[in-house]
């Protein structure tokens, strides 16, 4: 089940919603609890019940881990003691992760360097496994703080399982959540949460199923389909990438931040219209900003962040983005990925510290272009697909322009310049290039965000969410998984 599909539209939210207020309407707080659990377990398991054990048994241990250290004394005679059971908590949760998703990534480097030939383990990712992993990582850390209190195991379910966030994130910190679900007033329906939870769900069920899932066509032709790309199709493949990870991503995030508001919780913002960046820096301020904020507060800052001379503080960069990119995929394009934004990273601080400043829109167009190339690595299963995409990009493969241009141009058969079908190896066409036309008039648009702060319960608001939700029930032909579920 997903947020795009009917089941999950039509049968599971609003009967999940109807009936979780109807139990805290009748005072039955801690059975609304176990019934929201329940659901978010339903809503996780639908796609394979067969890791339904995995996220209990992985709750039950962090729980006990946190509530062990968030109990322990902080004199200096438990010190020693209770690193230890942080480090043997986080150490658990790594193996897990590590075990699930990079197993067959290391049977196939050491097979490969080793010269051996150890057969692949060949597991099924386990759904959402790197956010909860991480999630409860930070549980962890904040209680090794001493930065938590003492919950029950079913407040903490709540936190990890709550299913709007469990999937793709955002990654949200205890202090953030439970304190919602156990104020008086978040029991009763709010319809103002309500008008506007359904209206950003519908911005991001529109930015899914409209634009997302067809751009993709010609993003996976490119990648996954061509053999050999000319110049135009290289950059509208790779454009074609660079939109529909956003929409996709984005509009996950729009509807969990939906979703989540109608039961009277209100997610952090995961999404700032990272597009308009006009640096690197800027933009991981703006995209997937909770997993950003993670990498920087416990992989960056524990590392020694900015505090021990350039030399450190550049190498923590590159560290803390390469542990990023594993995060991201088991394999060596989403490490080179992470290598390459850490440097950039890297490149930023030394120009600010030279004083240098570059105009506004040669800056966002350094910026864009750097992100995009960077999601060819990404989105590529090796690196012959990205060089094979970064040749068209780079002129090696020629340009293919418009048949109606040949007898303008007298030029030699021989040369780098073809004339014929402008997209043909994408199947693309006019619509192709509008299309990503007007994803670039929209990224500069006011965001969700934007909207979801001036939305109020009128005949304008419902009219604009009948259309895009009619819209986006007419473009909901097929399962499609979003692209983060991979992660």
């Amino acid at each position: 089940m997903i947020f795009s599909s009917y089941e999950f539209i039509f049968a599971f939210l609003p009967i999940t919603y109807i009936i979780y207020f109807y139990l805290n309407h009748r005072r039955l707080t801690e059975a609304s609890k176990g019934f929201l659990v329940f659901s978010s377990l339903f809503f996780y398991s639908y796609w394979n019940i067969v890791y339904l054990p995995l996220i209990l048994s992985s709750m039950l241990f962090n729980y006990i881990i946190g509530n062990i250290l968030a109990k322990q004394n902080k004199d200096t005679k438990k010190e020693f003691s209770k690193r230890s059971i942080l480090t043997f908590g986080i150490t658990l949760n790594i193996i897990l992760l590590g075990y699930f998703k990079y197993s067959d990534f290391f049977i196939e480097n050491f097979n490969f360097f080793a010269g051996s030939n150890f057969e692949l383990l060949n597991l099924a990712l386990p759904l959402a496994i790197s956010f909860f992993t991480f999630q409860q990582i930070a549980y962890l850390v904040d209680s090794y703080k001493q930065d938590t209190k003492e919950y029950d195991f079913l407040n903490y379910a709540i936190f990890v399982t709550f299913f709007p966030q469990l999937i793709a994130g955002p990654i949200v910190h205890h202090k953030e959540m439970l304190p919602q679900f156990a104020n008086v007033r978040n029991k009763v329906i709010n319809y103002k949460n309500v008008v506007s939870g359904i209206f950003i769900f519908n911005i991001g069920l529109f930015k899914k199923v409209v634009i997302a899932d067809n751009i993709s066509i010609w993003a996976n032709n490119g990648f996954d389909n061509s053999t050999i790309l000319t110049f135009f199709e290289a950059w509208f493949t790779s454009l074609s990438y660079t939109f529909q990870l956003y929409f996709d991503f984005s509009g996950y995030a729009d509807m969990a931040i939906g979703a989540a508001l109608i039961f009277n919780i209100i997610l952090p913002i995961n999404f700032n219209s990272p597009y308009k960046a006009k640096d690197i820096q800027e933009f991981w301020r703006r995209w997937h900003i909770t997993l950003s904020k993670f990498l920087k507060d416990y992989i960056y800052i524990p590392l020694g962040g900015n505090q021990k001379g350039n030399f450190r503080t550049y190498n923590n960069l590159i560290a803390t983005f390469i542990l990023g990119g594993i995060w991201h995929g088991a394999g060596w394009t989403f490490i080179f990925w992470g290598f390459l934004h850490g440097l950039a990273l890297v490149v930023n601080r030394l120009w600010k510290k030279l004083g240098l400043r570059l105009n506004y829109v040669f800056a966002w167009f350094i910026t864009f272009n750097f992100v995009n190339i960077g999601w060819v690595f990404f989105r590529a299963e090796n690196f012959s697909d990205a060089i094979k995409v970064l040749k068209g990009m780079f002129l090696f493969n020629g340009v293919m322009l418009p048949s109606f241009l040949e007898d303008k141009f007298a030029m030699d058969t021989s040369s780098l310049i073809f004339f014929g079908n402008l997209l043909k190896n994408l199947k693309g066409d006019i619509t192709t290039i509008l299309i990503l036309m007007i994803c670039f008039v929209i990224i500069f648009l006011p965001n969700s965000n934007y909207y979801l702060q001036k939305v109020k319960s009128s005949v304008l608001s419902l009219l604009v969410v009948c259309i895009l939700l009619y819209v986006s029930l007419y473009h909901l032909s097929s399962y499609s998984e979003f692209l983060y579920f991979n992660f």
